[in-house]
């Protein structure tokens, strides 16, 4: 279970987070819906330690992750798998070796982690594709070397950076089938940022909506239509759902 306390983040002079709270329970997929700038990255790298609260509490399985010293962070971070927005891949690094980087840093043997990498690489539908260079590669698939990165240390929380930004309808979705098939089939705690509510009721379990540094609304996908917020009447509107 991850959950947040009351965090507050001020980045410069600007108040990012204005005292965000929200718990995410095992097994479930949540997804953190809002508009450009609404604060929804930056809560999910206060998620996995990659920023520390001006105040409040991260906890994790029961650890509160903004108190621990720097070798328990790391022994913690390695619970999640993070898939950035730009899929931040190694432009000179082939499939294999972006997708087993992390293994490579964590000491394991080659044979473990070739045998991990091609798991992972099929479980996205990339075989073959070992030898490949980014650059040979279309958007929609880097996005899901991004996914097998986040996959291959066998992470119990996966965290998705607007997951499908960038791509065009069509491959879009396609992305969305592959974040509905590994939480089937990995079972395991998603939480997914997106400014696309058609995306985020197609993933997700619940939704959380962001407004100016703060959560207003966290409900069940299926009580969206009766959320009278006016943030979420736009959403709703923009994807022609209202």
């Amino acid at each position: 279970m991850i959950e947040i306390r009351d965090i507050h983040k001020k980045l410069g002079n600007k108040e990012v987070l204005k005292g965000v709270s929200l718990t995410v329970n095992d097994g479930e997929t949540v997804a953190i819906l809002g508009r450009s700038g609404m604060g929804k990255s930056v809560l999910l790298k206060h998620m996995v330690g990659l920023m520390k609260p001006d105040h409040g509490q991260v906890i994790v399985d029961g650890i509160d992750i903004t108190r621990v010293n720097r070798k328990k962070l790391f022994e913690i971070r390695r619970l999640f798998g993070f898939v950035f927005q730009n899929s931040a891949l190694f432009d000179s690094f082939t499939v294999w070796k972006n997708v087993a980087l992390p293994l490579m840093e964590a000491g394991y043997d080659m044979e473990t982690i070739d045998r991990q990498v091609k798991k992972v690489l099929s479980m996205v539908n990339l075989e073959g594709t070992e030898n490949l260079y980014p650059a040979e590669l279309s958007g929609g698939m880097m996005k899901r070397v991004g996914i097998a990165r986040a996959l291959v240390g066998d992470p119990k929380y996966l965290l998705y950076d607007e997951p499908t930004a960038g791509l065009d309808p069509v491959i879009a979705d396609r992305i969305n089938d592959q974040i509905l098939y590994l939480k089937e089939y990995l079972k395991k705690t998603a939480v997914v940022v997106t400014h696309d509510l058609r995306s985020a009721l197609k993933v997700s379990d619940r939704i959380a909506l962001m407004a100016d540094g703060v959560i207003v609304t966290f409900i069940r996908k299926e009580e969206i239509f009766q959320v009278e917020h006016p943030e979420m009447r736009q959403f709703l509107k923009a994807s022609g759902l209202s």
